[in-house]
């Protein structure tokens, strides 16, 4: 079945915060929703759920568990059950929910910056102390570029275990982004290990969002954190949702995977004290989405993000100079690197405020990511390539005219 990801839908007066939160000029490639309709079989779902026309109390039902564990049999070959599955509102509320349960007051919380922002205030709703082990970035040097138009970040071993218990607190949690929000990039199964073992080893859980784990770039592999093995299983806390990837963020259900029976009880007990309930049309979605039968739809959006991804790579390069790129292997997401513009003296305000001004596009400020986040911004192109290419076009004039 063909798909038409080219079609420009109009998002403003819907009261879409992407949209709506800057004036009517400004292009918004900010925050992470796609301007693309869910496909049909979640739309079928949450119109016959309409039609019924009660909107009563609900619950989970033992069917949605079961379509969540049989997908992530299916995608990652992950022996998940039902009753390791708990339902939460979100993906933050389920990092939050993670770090009150398997931490107390004062106690350290790791952290890898440049991250989604969220991650940087959980210290603060539970009482702890943030501990910060950056990522590294360096360049990618091609034959046309010796110092290179594209970044990469890795993993700073010699750093994450500084990190630990720094502060004057012992670290408890490691909240881990994988695929990596902001960099787009995947974590290989050494360096998976080598974080988990290092958590193992001084007696610290994990929790890992993965919640961008399907959207994977050509052909890109997802390895979830807890298929590692039984012991680093016992000690992690899995978020997954289907709002990223199948474009229901609104609609509010997510799934946190607990195989460690302690662990969950109290992770579910912590829900029921806070009274988190969940949206009926979420869970009608959700079941839609992960059943199988949206499948096609995502093979095709994943191919055209690719495709956007490497318009936008290749326009970076040609035509925005002193500008670096990651090549996101994962999510619908670029990190812009416009340091040596500031350094020579080109942008004299930051890139998130120039691009705002000059071009009249909207994009993440990267200084809200973190330490190393500071002259980058975050640009989203889960997009119609149209609109891609139309901010981009308003960036590199911006540029020239300066």
């Amino acid at each position: 079945m063909p798909y038409n990801f080219d079609r420009l839908i109009e998002r403003r007066d819907t009261n879409a915060i992407k949209w709506e939160f800057y004036p009517a000029d400004v292009l918004p490639l900010w925050v992470a929703d796609m301007d693309f309709p869910a496909p049909q079989p979640v739309l079928e779902a949450l119109r016959a759920r309409v039609e019924h026309g009660i909107f009563g109390y609900e619950h989970s039902t033992l069917h949605l568990r079961e379509v969540v564990a049989e997908r992530m049999k299916r995608q990652y070959g992950w022996q998940v059950t039902p009753e390791m599955i708990v339902l939460t509102p979100g993906v933050i509320t389920g990092v939050n929910l993670a770090a009150r349960v398997t931490c107390q007051p004062g106690d350290g919380i790791l952290i890898q910056p440049p991250v989604y922002p969220p991650f940087l205030g959980v210290h603060e709703n539970v009482g702890l102390v943030r501990q910060f082990a950056p990522l590294t970035q360096y360049p990618v040097v091609d034959t046309q570029n010796e110092h290179g138009h594209t970044l990469h970040y890795d993993v700073d071993f010699d750093s994450f275990e500084a990190a630990l218990n720094s502060g004057g607190a012992r670290t408890r949690m490691f909240l881990l982004c994988q695929p990596h929000n902001p960099t787009g990039q995947i974590y290989d199964h050494d360096q998976l290990t080598r974080m988990a073992e290092i958590c193992l080893k001084n007696d610290i859980f994990i929790c890992s969002d993965e919640i961008h784990s399907e959207l994977l770039l050509d052909g890109a592999q997802h390895i979830p954190m807890a298929t590692l093995s039984a012991e680093i299983a016992a000690r992690t806390i899995t978020l997954i949702a289907p709002s990223k990837t199948f474009n229901v963020a609104g609609l509010y259900c997510a799934f946190a995977i607990i195989p460690d029976a302690d662990l969950r009880q109290r992770y579910k007990k912590e829900t029921e004290r806070l009274t988190l309930h969940l949206n009926s049309l979420g869970m009608a979605a959700a079941q839609a989405a992960f059943s199988g039968e949206c499948d096609e739809w995502l093979a095709a959006l994943l191919l055209y993000l690719s495709a956007n991804r490497d318009v936008l790579v290749d326009f970076v390069k040609k035509n925005l100079p002193g500008i670096r790129t990651t090549i996101p292997e994962a999510t619908y997401l670029a990190w812009l690197d416009c340091n040596d513009l500031l350094k020579s003296g080109k942008m004299s305000i930051s890139p998130y405020e120039f691009f705002l001004k000059n071009a009249k596009v909207a994009l993440n400020n990267g200084a809200l990511f973190g330490p190393g986040g500071e002259g980058f911004v975050r640009l989203n192109f889960g997009c119609p390539r149209a609109t891609l290419m139309q901010a981009l076009e308003q960036m590199k004039a911006a540029l020239e005219t300066g």
